[in-house]
């Protein structure tokens, strides 16, 4: 079977809104549709006029994981050249300078589940179906998922997600930490967008610097003390803290130019 689905790229005001889009297999990761998700959300994260990106699914579900009818011949070699070509796009949500969020509806599941955890905030359905179930098919988690699920969850949680296969819905999620704001079925879309454009009010940078600093994972006080010193001396020196500072003294909204 021929590699198929795509990401549907859609500009909201501020908003870049990725859908994945392969319904009659759930969102799939086909070989094609994670090129397609590297190419915009590299577009999304280079575009000047982009605050926040949101990734969502097709159909009523967010991703199914990886498209198990593209595994057919696939070598040690090839595999790991497979991995290597998500990484990219692992790293560009993770490191990348816009908050990512996702929009889950629906099932999240094996690496449907890492994408969405790879996310800066995860929105999910309260009945949204989450699982992790590399190891039912004889992989292990991939797209970042053993370094971003026990960020969230705590080591002993992850390793019992992963090791599992059990599922979870969305508000159970939320309880133990890997989902951020559960939404009624149907409306977590509408809530990350809600939620995007009130980050989009802040100034960019200042989003920019969280991110970059929290991508680095746990750190000692001393290291992060280190890199908050180093952000906020160059934010001290921007535009965009002169117009805050100048529009909350004239009690208006700030304008900010992410410069």
């Amino acid at each position: 079977m021929s590699d198929t689905g795509t990401v549907i790229g859609a500009r909201e005001g501020s908003l870049a809104i990725l859908t994945l889009s392969y319904p009659e297999r759930r969102n799939a990761l086909s070989l094609a549709l994670r090129e397609v998700l590297f190419d915009e959300m590299q577009h999304a994260m280079a575009d000047e006029s982009v605050r926040v990106i949101i990734v969502t699914g097709e159909g009523g579900n967010f991703c199914s994981g990886g498209d198990i009818s593209s595994f057919e011949g696939v070598t040690p070699a090839s595999g790991r050249v497979r991995m290597q070509r998500i990484h990219r796009v692992v790293r560009l949500m993770i490191n990348g300078p816009k908050p990512v969020i996702a929009a889950v509806e629906g099932h999240a599941v094996g690496a449907g589940l890492c994408v969405a955890a790879a996310c800066d905030i995860v929105v999910a359905a309260r009945n949204a179906r989450l699982s992790c179930t590399f190891n039912r098919i004889g992989l292990l988690p991939d797209f970042g998922g053993m370094w971003t699920l026990p960020l969230r969850m705590g080591v002993g949680r992850a390793k019992m997600m992963m090791m599992s296969g059990r599922t979870i819905d969305g508000e159970a999620g939320e309880r133990v930490g890997l989902v951020d704001l559960v939404s009624e079925p149907g409306a977590a879309l509408e809530d990350a967008k809600a939620l995007a454009r009130d980050i989009a009010k802040g100034a960019p940078l200042s989003n920019e610097f969280v991110k970059a600093a929290m991508a680095r994972g746990p750190a000692s006080l001393e290291a992060m003390l280190a890199i908050e010193a180093d952000a906020q001396g160059v934010l001290y020196g921007t535009e965009d803290l002169q117009e805050g500072r100048q529009a909350f003294l004239a009690k208006r909204p700030p304008e900010f130019k992410g410069k």
